[in-house]
């Protein structure tokens, strides 16, 4: 996870089979290695958040949505072994989603996100900018009243947006790069909040 923590449509919670190399995975077994390897409870929060996101976005650019989602519920596997060392962030991921056979695509995806290499498709931007948004996201719930998602909408969150001392964490050049995607600023932050209201549940918000 780059920048600020945490805290899928519903469909997503349904366990969807993903053909990885040789191996079938489906989502029960992906949420399975997430539980396994975080134990804080906002950071799986933030994992459910990203693959509500990448699944939302996946559907709006036409792309994979299982595919997408998948890189987003596993983006941070490692993140609690690797914290105190962010530059070290994703290889141990990769080490663990390689010795299932878990195709490259997603792996240079999870690898994005930290900034391991450069973006270059339109699933890598989308979880680059998908990672800080989704922090930002819930950091503006927190500040509503009655803290809750379903009660905030674009403007709500574009005016803490724009507080350059709000959730400095969620770096707001990182989130612009959605652009790269052609997705424009207001209709990115608008899909993602309403992913994440889809699983307002999970989030407990």
């Amino acid at each position: 996870m780059a920048g600020f923590q945490l805290p899928i449509f519903e469909n997503s919670m349904v366990f969807d089979i993903f053909q990885i190399g040789g191996k079938t995975l489906n989502r029960e077994e992906a949420l399975e290695l997430v539980h396994k390897h975080l134990k804080n409870k906002n950071l799986i929060k933030h994992s459910l958040a990203v693959e509500a996101c990448m699944q939302a976005v996946a559907e709006r650019m036409g792309g994979d949505v299982d595919k997408w989602g998948l890189a987003g519920l596993l983006h941070d596997l490692d993140y609690e072994i690797t914290e105190k060392s962010p530059e070290l962030h994703t290889r141990e991921t990769v080490k663990i989603l390689q010795e299932i056979g878990v195709e490259d695509e997603i792996i240079r995806t999870i690898q994005a996100h930290a900034g391991q290499k450069t973006c270059e498709s339109d699933m890598e931007y989308a979880i680059f900018s998908i990672d800080p948004l989704t922090g930002l996201i819930i950091a503006a719930t927190l500040m509503h009243p009655k803290r809750k998602l379903a009660e905030i909408d674009l403007g709500f969150v574009k005016r803490r947006y724009k507080e350059k001392s709000f959730a400095r964490g969620a770096r707001r050049e990182d989130i612009e790069q959605i652009r790269n995607i052609d997705i424009d600023l207001d209709e990115f932050i608008s899909i993602c909040i309403k992913a994440m209201q889809g699983i307002h549940k999970e989030l407990g918000l």
